[in-house]
């Protein structure tokens, strides 16, 4: 699959991300949970920036590889070494480790990744920490410094009063709120992460998210025919959603 197909599907309000996260660095869980997400139907793929694990991924799929980082040097090495496009965020490590981004801090690693990768896809996620109204803020600033896709993020900020359905809701409740708010405020895509499930996905694509990325719900899984199931379950929920948008 090429990034022409990954074009098509935020185009169509249907592209998933499947996430094994920033600071992943087993090897065979990030080819693992990368074969799951190609098997399942996922759009593609996003790892840590790490040359060896982007090689071994991209000798295993044949989906987009995208590498997340926080240190704009990292990516010139990762897309020499194959990735399709980069990913400034997936901030959620960092949060556990009391390491917060201020606005400044994504705008200036946009800046830095920009005149160092002036023409590959980029994706920049705003930090959830900040308030909705300066997330969006953020969002038309980095769409103006040249970023190509906005993506929220906020599981880990949210928690959930209630089990089942509701709770699945409640989870994904700050990551819709700021695609809501975001999509409305730029010209690019924005791409609903964080605490998503097949219930909330529908909801990501009606606040006006072109796609969604989803990591845990995939990924803490030990069990690949699990991980394969859960990643169709996001797809048909996807379809359900852009055929629903059709109508």
């Amino acid at each position: 699959m090429s990034l022409k197909n990954l074009r098509d599907a935020i185009a169509h309000k249907k592209a998933l991300k499947v996430i094994s996260g920033l600071n992943n660095f087993d090897v065979a869980n990030v080819v693992a949970v990368c074969r799951a997400a190609q098997l399942g139907g996922a759009t593609f793929v996003d790892i840590a920036a790490d040359v060896e694990i982007i090689k071994a991924v991209k000798e295993s799929i044949d989906l987009p590889v995208c590498v997340s980082a926080v240190e704009p040097q990292l990516f010139v090495s990762a897309v020499e070494a194959g990735a399709d496009l980069i990913e400034i965020g997936n901030f959620d490590s960092f949060y556990a480790q009391g390491i917060n981004f201020s606005a400044e801090d994504v705008l200036s690693l946009t800046r830095q990744t920009r005149a160092l990768l002036p023409h590959v896809l980029l994706s920049v996620t705003v930090p959830h920490t900040l308030p909705l109204d300066e997330q969006v803020e953020l969002a038309q600033k980095l769409e103006a410094e040249g970023a190509d896709i906005i993506q929220t993020e906020g599981g880990t900020s949210s928690n959930p009063n209630h089990s089942g359905i509701l709770g699945l809701i409640e989870k994904a409740s700050p990551t819709l709120a700021a695609a809501h708010a975001i999509s409305r405020a730029v010209q690019i895509p924005v791409l609903c992460a964080s605490g998503l499930s097949d219930v909330t996905v529908p909801m990501a694509i009606a606040t006006g998210a072109s796609g969604v990325g989803v990591g845990s719900a995939v990924n803490k899984l030990n069990d690949q025919v699990a991980m394969i199931a859960v990643v169709r379950s996001l797809v048909e929920a996807l379809n359900r959603s852009a055929s629903q948008a059709v109508v």
